[in-house]
């Protein structure tokens, strides 16, 4: 069986697929046997057509149009038609030889049959399958060299009506549409093979316009139509390879076809062309991005396409330039070219431009908090202490927060200037009333202050847990006060997150009780607190756990 096993279909599927695979053994049907391929359908939530290839040095190989399937796993489709093979392990040299006599059969009726007879066959065949009369009419128009023949089954095969239901595409329909398509893009890479790649050419864009036009209509969830689309870019690269294309038009093409919407599909980069362009066509390439570019400076698809051209040419000054030409509000676009700047060796330059990012940000407030970062270190980097605690001044001053706060005292204390610092942004927090100032002084360990504070403003329930847990060696009846508000607020409460949060204060409680010498108190509260909710089992139960 040429390594076919149920450990080595455990192996390439996983546990949990296998596991699945089990279930869907009854479901096999069709089981073909064409040498060491293996064919078949399973039926799960659609029917699946599931292949198995044997011989390979690491065991079978496989494939399924399932979604799971379809991303390159060994899925449990996959199992089960392996686990099907071997239930008939017996069977399978007899199955072998029974496919190869068929098909020699086969062959030799074929072979037998007159001219006639073999068109009517075929003529019958055409009629009971749609998709091969589709395949044959692609096969006679290029044999034919009829360009609008094969224009002509090209539209039909893209067209979404068939499979279309209120003009859109569902996702049980996909994969079957893809396919088609798929038969076009085959038929365009037939041109290019025998010798017609201009042909190819022509109708590779005109199948790429269609594709793009129908992409919005079609629930792509597993990727199929974009690796129909991937597919459609190569025959394009490939009949251009072979058809050599006026290095001008190509530049054109390449540049009107990356801004439009087509691209996101296709995903066709004009620098993979550089081989085919050449310089004169490179330089067309630029000189219509630019035109371009200069006719809609702040589109993002124009300012992404100069931006690659410029870094591929290594020209930074271009770069600059499209980034200047649309500077965003709060800094961000200065920062990209800074550092640009910066990757360049222009060091001063990049500071200048970080600088004037600070300056020219419309509401201190909005300024990108990357760009603070970016100007603050350098200021450091270069010794420029004094100016880099400025700039932390101003930002915590525009936008106070914990982290701004810790940036400022980090930069202050690098200065040797912090404990003036520190009351300048207290004094500034006091006077606006800002209850960000008890996670300030929270954080400089400030506990007395940090109280006083928290009475003034009021401070919130997580505030009032952080210092109450902060403070409980040294202030332990305080810290019981807010302990206990704080489980009077849960105790009414269900669930296992309420009783997680109650049994961590009642843990709280009673440290406090043993700072303070009271261990009868917390015995007595506890007490209480059982009886009145002993109906809330999980709660006693975690209560028991730690010993509460």
């Amino acid at each position: 069986m040429n390594g076919l096993t149920e450990a080595k279909l455990r192996s390439l599927a996983g546990a949990r697929s296998f596991e699945r695979g089990r279930d869907y053994t009854d479901a096999v049907s069709g089981v073909e046997f064409d040498d060491d391929r293996i064919t078949a359908f399973v039926h799960g939530t659609e029917r699946y057509e599931v292949e198995l290839v044997l011989g390979g040095t690491r065991g079978p190989v496989g494939e399924c149009d399932c979604p799971y399937g379809q991303e390159g796993n060994f899925c449990k489709h996959l199992v089960a038609l392996g686990l099907a093979v071997l239930a008939r392990k017996a069977d399978v040299p007899r199955l072998r030889k029974e496919a190869r006599d068929r098909k020699r059969g086969l062959d030799g009726w074929l072979s037998g049959l007159t001219r006639e007879d073999l068109l009517t066959l075929v003529r019958e065949e055409m009629a009971e399958a749609p998709g091969l009369r589709r395949r044959l009419e692609l096969r006679a128009a290029s044999a034919r060299g009829d360009l609008a023949g094969i224009r002509s089954r090209v539209r039909e095969l893209l067209d979404i009506g068939p499979f279309a239901r209120y003009g859109y595409v569902e996702y049980a329909d996909a994969h079957a549409y893809a396919g088609q398509a798929g038969q076009a893009v085959s038929a365009i890479r037939s041109l290019t093979t025998s010798g017609r790649a201009v042909d190819a050419l022509t109708l590779t864009r005109e199948a790429l316009g269609l594709l793009t036009g129908v992409a919005e209509s079609i629930d792509d969830s597993d990727g199929c139509l974009e690796s129909v689309a991937t597919d459609l870019a190569d025959a394009h690269y490939d009949a251009c390879r072979a058809a050599a294309p006026d290095p001008e038009e190509l530049a054109h093409w390449l540049v009107s076809h990356t801004l439009r919407d087509a691209c996101d599909l296709t995903d066709i980069d004009p620098l993979d062309y550089e081989d085919l362009l050449g310089e004169p066509g490179m330089a067309a390439l630029r000189r219509y991005a630019v035109e371009a570019w200069q006719a809609n400076r702040t589109g993002w698809a124009e300012k992404e396409l100069m931006q690659r051209l410029a870094k591929s040419g290594r020209d930074v000054d271009t770069v600059i330039a499209v980034h200047a030409a649309d500077l965003a509000p709060n800094g961000h676009t200065h920062l990209l070219i800074a550092r640009e700047l910066d990757t360049a060796g222009r060091t001063a330059e990049a500071l200048e431009w970080a600088e004037r990012g600070m300056r020219e940000t419309e509401a201190p407030a909005t300024v990108d908090t990357a760009l603070v970062d970016h100007l603050a270190e350098r200021y450091t980097r270069s010794g420029r202490l004094a100016d880099a605690v400025t700039l932390r001044r101003d930002h915590f001053a525009a936008r106070r927060s914990l982290l701004t706060y810790q940036q400022l005292r980090a930069a202050a204390q690098a200065a040797d200037r912090w404990p003036a610092e520190r009351e300048i942004a207290l004094t500034l927090l006091r006077a606006d009333g800002d209850r960000v100032l008890i996670d300030i002084l929270l954080d400089d360990k400030d506990i007395d202050a940090a109280w006083q504070a928290a009475t003034e403003l009021g401070a919130h329930d997580g505030q009032w847990l952080t210092l109450a847990d902060q403070s409980r060696p040294t202030r332990p009846a305080d810290a019981l006060t807010v302990y206990l508000r704080l489980a009077a607020r849960l105790t009414p409460q269900t669930g296992n997150a309420a009783y997680e949060a109650l049994v961590s204060l009642l843990l709280s409680i009673r440290d406090c009780h043993h700072h303070l010498g009271t261990p009868d108190d917390f015995t007595t509260y506890v007490t209480t607190l059982r009886a009145t909710h002993k109906r809330k089992r999980n709660l006693m139960r975690l209560m028991d756990d730690h010993g509460l």
